[in-house]
């Protein structure tokens, strides 16, 4: 939504406080490591065990590389979280004064440095631990540095904001391509037959969130803040997550195929897909912002539980199997 007469808020106080407590304060609100931490963990952790059960490789990877590339993934989520604050920053400042940068908690200038400080780290961890990782890091970071100019684009993209969402859920197979090298790049190998659903899958659990995020009780709409149930009214926008999350269910069949998974396996996923509908099927009916809510809740349930279902899971049972 946009609002022509909006105008900039006066600058706000800087809030008091060293540069680690407003960190701290500010990574609550806008990236809490904790939770973020264990999906990307997970996520990681599935690639990685897809892979080898793709190869045919027994085992897990050493647990040194499994951490670094855990902590990489999930600061590169990170780093996507800071260039947003740079992209969003006139439209927050002008809509949404109550977010930490226009508020005054933290500027754009120390995330910049802290988004630095991230870069190195990851560089000389990956260098120091596994620097064959380096080209598929690089090529993530590459494609984030894109994504922060739009492509050089921006206007004709804002213009349209499918292929806006298309073009920077790109970036979810990239990381992918990160975390599951974690095996097969390591290994010196080809990726293995299945790793192309795997990463569409990756693709389209990125749209479920980001299509779920942005459905909205009419109540719960925002000036200036631009969600799907807006753009597209609210029953479409709902039945296009449906279908997004339908599709890909059927591409996770598809990679479970080459993972050699049974009939348990699609079961689960089936489960999966019906339990995760049913906040959108409540929402079409009663559009309150509790369902609204569920479908955001229900977009991350489904994504954890299908990497489980396709990665985590078969690998702990092989692990600690008898």
């Amino acid at each position: 939504m946009s609002d022509p007469q909006a105008v900039r808020p006066e600058p706000v106080a800087r809030e008091s406080g060293s540069l680690v407590a407003r960190f701290i304060r500010y990574q609550r609100e806008r990236f809490p490591f904790a939770g973020h931490g264990l999906l990307i963990f997970t996520f990681t952790f599935s690639a990685i065990s897809y892979s080898r059960i793709c190869r045919g490789a027994e085992g897990f990877i050493p647990t040194g590389r499994f951490v670094v590339g855990a902590i990489t993934s999930l600061l590169l989520f990170f780093l996507l979280r800071v260039y947003d604050e740079f992209k969003d920053a006139d439209d927050d400042a002008r809509y949404r004064p109550y977010r930490p940068v226009p508020r005054g908690l933290i500027s754009l200038r120390e995330l910049g440095r802290i988004g630095i400080v991230v870069v190195m780290m990851q560089i000389a961890l990956n260098g120091f631990v596994m620097p064959v990782m380096l080209p598929a890091y690089f090529l993530v970071l590459g494609y984030m540095g894109l994504m922060r100019k739009e492509f050089f684009v921006a206007a004709w993209l804002k213009k349209h904001p499918l292929l806006y969402m298309l073009s920077h859920m790109a970036v979810m197979p990239m990381i992918d391509l990160y975390t599951t090298g974690l095996d097969w790049i390591n290994a010196g190998v080809s990726p293995p037959r299945g790793i192309e659903f795997f990463l569409v899958v990756t693709f389209l659990n990125g749209i479920v969130i980001e299509i779920g995020r942005k459905i909205r009780a009419e109540e719960g709409e925002e000036v200036g803040v631009e969600t799907y149930s807006a753009l597209y009214g609210r029953v479409r926008a709902t039945w296009i997550w449906i279908g997004i999350i339908s599709l890909t269910a059927v591409s996770a069949v598809f990679a479970a195929l080459h993972a050699g998974f049974g009939a348990a396996g699609f079961l689960v996923l089936a489960g999966l897909l019906v339990l995760c509908s049913l906040p959108a099927l409540l929402f079409l009916g009663s559009a309150s912002s509790r369902h609204a809510k569920l479908i955001e809740t229900a977009s991350g349930i489904w994504t954890i539980g299908m990497y489980l279902t396709l990665g985590a899971g078969p690998m702990l049972l092989r692990l600690f199997r008898p």
